[in-house]
């Protein structure tokens, strides 16, 4: 058993936010409120880039007891704001560097900071295995913890991440609705539906997932797991239009032909984030054209955005409670002694659905990206299987509806 670490702690959120990523922030804050060894709880404003500028709240304070944690749970978006910050090579004897972490551990030592604990995707783990590294090299008492989220349900070891099943929920939803609005008409029409989702198609693959449970679903289904090719396309295309006239086809952002192009490219600025990541937009509005040349019939558009991330009307209540539960228990993992992981879901059952939590350490997680697996895709590349149904289905179970006040939903604001 490892000794008894006395000290405060300081958690922060990255990267794109999500519908259940202040769940998790909830369940971190209700554990250090629970734990006997953090003082207080400091939340950075837009992560490591607010805690360098100092800009933070006492969250230990702001929650007291617990009061609104229950509203900061069905609160969309990152209430603590959000960055997209790089962090340098802890290794790196560049003076710029070296000082980077110095300034971070000077106000580690100002506050008294023991526990770090990092909300977010790929990216930030790799924030979290960098600081791990130089807290190691700098002898420094701290333990830092990644904690998941991300809607693209991308990161590996765990079989899900927190923030995917409430996106999965809106984006299947949503599809069904759409289908059912084209469907009216008896005139020849094709809607290409964008859905978000770069190099995994764990988000696009949910929009079909009706057509397992007898609910209306897209005709086709492209991922960028497989590499998309126009022929095929229209062929598809053309026997779709065999049994009915409106066509309804769900692409991840992301698709890709042989070559490597982005479908979309074409229609992209080719801005580029600090990790290096193009801005991706247009793939949908690329596949409209295409269709409109080919086939000369009605064609429409839709990117589905930023809904698809922050849409907590339409929750998944499995979501958000495990949401709570990963953020409590990197707390209780870190104030049993260990530092440098990422919790994470374990699935133990399918039908039942039953998780449970565990963690690994996050040098094997950062950097690396889990897609959707082959036996998940149809053989002609799509749509998706009844396994791929399988596994999605649990996640977007059960409803978790906002207080609602005046006829809109009430959220907090930190």
């Amino acid at each position: 058993m490892a000794k008894k670490l006395i000290g405060n702690a300081i958690v922060g959120q990255s990267g794109g936010p999500t519908a259940a990523i202040n769940a998790t922030l909830a369940g971190v804050i209700k554990g250090a409120l629970e734990c006997d060894a953090i003082n207080t709880l400091y939340g950075m404003r837009n992560g490591i880039e607010g805690m360098l500028g100092e800009r933070m709240i006492d969250l230990s304070k702001r929650f007291d007891g617990g009061n609104d944690l229950d509203a900061l749970i069905h609160t969309p978006a990152a209430a603590l704001g959000s960055c997209r910050k790089k962090l340098p090579n802890p290794e790196s004897d560049k003076a710029e560097d070296i000082a980077f972490f110095e300034k971070v551990f000077e106000i580690f030592e100002k506050y008294d900071i023991r526990y770090f604990f990092y909300i977010g995707g790929n990216d930030s783990m790799d924030t979290v295995a960098k600081l791990s590294r130089y807290a190691e090299k700098k002898s420094y008492e701290i333990r830092v913890m990644g904690v998941p989220k991300t809607i693209d349900n991308d990161l590996v070891a765990t079989d899900h991440t927190p923030g995917f099943g409430s996106a999965a929920k809106f984006v299947s939803t949503v599809i069904t609705e759409i289908v059912r609005d084209c469907a009216v008409y008896t005139t020849k029409a094709v809607t290409i539906v964008e859905v978000m989702g770069r190099d995994a198609g764990w988000l696009t693959a949910s929009a079909g997932i009706g057509k397992y449970v007898g609910i209306d679903a897209p005709d086709l289904v492209y991922l960028p797991e497989r590499d998309f090719s126009m022929d095929e396309f229209f062929s598809s295309l053309e026997k779709a239009f065999e049994k009915h006239p409106n066509i309804v086809v769900a692409v991840s952002e992301g698709i890709r032909f042989a070559d490597g192009r982005y479908v979309g490219e074409g229609t992209q600025s080719g801005s580029t984030d600090v990790f290096g990541h193009k801005y991706l937009a247009g793939t949908a509005k690329a596949l409209e054209l295409a269709v409109k040349e080919k086939f000369g019939c009605k064609v429409r558009s839709i990117e589905l955005n930023l809904p698809q991330r922050c849409a907590s009307h339409l929750a998944s209540k499995t979501d958000l409670d495990e949401s709570v539960a990963v953020g409590a228990y990197a707390v209780e993992r870190a104030a049993d002694g260990e530092s440098g992981e990422m919790v994470l879901f374990l699935r133990v059952s399918e039908k039942p659905y039953e998780v449970k939590l565990g963690a690994k350490k996050v040098s094997e997680i950062a950097n690396a990206v889990r897609k959707v697996p082959d036996e998940y895709i149809n053989a002609e590349g799509n749509h998706i299987t009844a396994a791929c149904a399988d596994y999605i289905l649990p996640l977007i179970a059960g409803e978790a509806y906002p207080e609602y006040e005046n006829g809109l939903p009430k959220y907090i604001v930190l």
